[in-house]
C-alpha cells in the first residue's frame, strides 16, 4: 500500500571530503564553501524550507563542526553587528537560522557512501517519509526543485525524483530513468539506471539530486550491500524498493548546478551573481572585460 503521509522530514549529507576541491578543503568542509556570500550547504537548507519542510536532518562526519556552529546562534557577532547598526546584517543571519529544534545532527563514522549515510538517519527519520537534498547539487530557477516534487508527492504519493534534461551523449555520466505514463507534475518511472553505457540509456532524463523517499528504503538500507566503488549506494537500494512501490519523476524547470566539479562551482557562482540585483551589473560587466581580453586564447586552446 502506498504511502500518503505528510512530508515533514529532509536528510541532507554533509560527511564527503571533497577531495577535488583540495587544497581548499584541506580544513573546510567542502559544503562551507561560498557561492556568492553563502555557504552551499545554505542553499539546500533554504530549498528545503521553502519547500514546507519543518525538520532537517543533517548527516555528518568528523572535522565537520563548523557545519554545526554555521546554523548556531552567534550572540557576540549580533551584538558586535548591532553596535556598528548593520541592523540589515543582523536581519539577514536572524532570517537565515534555523529556529530552536528544527535541526539534527548526526555521524557517519566511515565513508561507505551515500546509501550509508542515509542510513544513518533512519532512527531520527523514523517511520515517515522523508526528503533528501545532496548539497552538492543546486538549484537555480524562480523556486527550488524539491517545492516541485512535493506538488509531484501530494498527486501520486509514492517516491518521487528530480530529474533534468542532458545531452543524449552525456547520459552515460548520470543516473538516468526512463520516461512512463505521464501525470500532472511529471510523469512514471519505467527504469532507473546508473551511468548507463553510451547509446544503452533508456532518455536523457537525470537524476538531479532530489528525492522524496518512503521509510522502506532504510530496510533496503539496512542490508549493508557494497555496490560500485565497494560502496553502499543509494541507486541500488531505490531500484530493490522500485520492485514493490511506484516511483515518479519531476521534471525540474531551473537548472541544477554540480557544486562538487569546479566547472559546476564556478557557473554556479556566476549565475547566482548575476541573478543579484545589488551586484549583477558590475559582475556582467568585469566578465564581458574578461570574454573580450581572453577570447583569442580561449579560441587557441
Amino acid at each position: 500500500m502506498v504511502r500518503t503521509k505528510t512530508v515533514r522530514k529532509a536528510v541532507i549529507p554533509v560527511a564527503g571530503n571533497g577531495t577535488r576541491f583540495l587544497p581548499a578543503t584541506k580544513a573546510m568542509p567542502k559544503e562551507m564553501l561560498t557561492i556568492v556570500d553563502r555557504p552551499v550547504v545554505q542553499y539546500a537548507l533554504d530549498e528545503a524550507r521553502e519547500a514546507g519542510i519543518e525538520h532537517v536532518v543533517f548527516v555528518t562526519s568528523r572535522n565537520k563542526q563548523v557545519i554545526e556552529d554555521h546554523f548556531d546562534d552567534t550572540p557576540e557577532l549580533i551584538s558586535s553587528l548591532e553596535r556598528s547598526g548593520k541592523n540589515d546584517k543582523v536581519s539577514e543571519l536572524s532570517r537565515l537560522l534555523p529556529t530552536a529544534g528544527s535541526v539534527s545532527f548526526t555521524r557517519q563514522q566511515a565513508p561507505l557512501g551515500l546509501g550509508h549515510a542515509v542510513w544513518c538517519a533512519r532512527d531520527l527519520i523514523g517511520d515517515e517519509p522523508f526528503a533528501l537534498l545532496l548539497p552538492d547539487m543546486i538549484s537555480f530557477g524562480a523556486r527550488g526543485c524539491l517545492a516541485g516534487l512535493m506538488e509531484l508527492y501530494g498527486e501520486v504519493g509514492g517516491n518521487v525524483v528530480g530529474v533534468e534534461q542532458c545531452a543524449p551523449e552525456d547520459a552515460s555520466q548520470y543516473g538516468i530513468v526512463g520516461r512512463g505514463a505521464a501525470v500532472r507534475h511529471g510523469f512514471a518511472v519505467t527504469h532507473m539506471v546508473e551511468k548507463p553505457k553510451a547509446g544503452e540509456a533508456p532518455s536523457n532524463l537525470f537524476l538531479n539530486g532530489r528525492y522524496i523517499l518512503q521509510p522502506e528504503i532504510f530496510r533496503h538500507l539496512a542490508r549493508q550491500q557494497r555496490g560500485a566503488g565497494n560502496e553502499i549506494q543509494l541507486t541500488d537500494s531505490m531500484l530493490e524498493l522500485s520492485r514493490g512501490q511506484p516511483f515518479h519523476a519531476h521534471p525540474y524547470e531551473g537548472r541544477t548546478y554540480d557544486c562538487g566539479s569546479k566547472h559546476g562551482f564556478i557557473e554556479a557562482n556566476v549565475a547566482f551573481a548575476l541573478a543579484r540585483p545589488d551586484i549583477g551589473g558590475a559582475v556582467y560587466e568585469s566578465l564581458r572585460d574578461m570574454m573580450s581580453s581572453h577570447e583569442g586564447r580561449i579560441r587557441a586552446a
